[in-house]
């Protein structure tokens, strides 16, 4: 198998098949990306496939975000409880943890820049892409997928929108924190308990300062796996339009514009 994306013939690659995933630099808007950074760091650069980057980010939040007592502090300051969240948070995490958060919006909305501008200069070179990854662990292709079901298997648990389409290192790396997030939250059990009619034991049972964090991984996931679906579908699409102009369409064939082709 010939693998064209990592040869070294080309300055710029737009795709890179391989067993783990399907990596590739597609045009992004920069503000979304600082957005989700900005909803949970580490989530920015995760959506620009920049893995360890965004996973130092992502367990840097989680961890000062609980030292801090910070998500405690939100539930506090949105019941109108300003005094208990004041006295409830700890000033030495959190003073660690606002330049760290600032770094994550501003670096991930200027790698999406680059990143941009390097698709431009890749797309221009039109280099080939490999369609087909066959390893000793795992196989892994280019082929069409459904966003819809990206977006169902994410709704029912985040991750699996991830595995549908192939992103092996964000769908497990999704997955082990949801683990983390439903069993310290209690989610879970305060759900089972709410179906047997007890209301204020399942609300008992819950712990805010990890709850808070499930939201935004359900959210991520829903996205991520979507945005990829759609965007490898369009990359399926270029790489078999180039193989079938490249060995079936003659080499003297031209569409002229503003004339019709008889």
């Amino acid at each position: 198998m010939n693998n064209y994306s990592n040869d070294n013939t080309a300055r710029r690659y737009v795709a890179n098949v391989s067993v783990v995933g399907t990596t590739q630099v597609h045009l992004r808007n920069p503000y979304i990306i600082g957005w989700w950074s900005a909803a949970f760091p580490g989530f920015g650069h995760l959506l620009l496939s920049k893995y360890i980057r965004g996973y130092m980010l992502f367990m840097w939040e989680v961890i000062v975000n609980l030292k801090s007592h910070l998500n405690l502090a939100m539930i506090y300051s949105f019941q109108g409880k300003i005094d208990l969240a004041k006295d409830v948070l700890d000033t030495r995490w959190l003073l660690m943890y606002i330049p760290v958060y600032l770094f994550a919006i501003w670096d991930s909305y200027r790698t999406t820049v680059d990143l941009n501008k390097v698709f431009l200069l890749a797309e221009h070179e039109k280099h080939r892409i490999n369609s087909f990854s066959l390893g000793a662990i795992e196989i892994n292709y280019l082929d069409k997928r459904s966003p819809f079901l990206s977006v169902i298997w994410s709704l029912f648990i985040p991750g699996l929108g991830q595995l549908y389409i192939h992103r092996i290192l964000t769908a497990f790396f999704v997955i082990i924190w949801l683990i983390i997030f439903f069993y310290f939250s209690h989610a879970l059990e305060a759900i089972s308990l709410l179906f047997l009619g007890k209301v204020q034991e399942s609300i008992s049972v819950l712990d805010p300062q990890w709850l808070l964090f499930i939201p935004s991984v359900y959210g991520f996931s829903i996205f991520d796996s979507y945005m990829n679906t759609v965007e490898n579908n369009k990359l399926y699409e270029k790489e078999q339009r180039k193989y079938l102009q490249e060995h079936y369409q003659a080499s003297s064939f031209r569409i002229i514009k503003g004339q019709k082709v008889k």
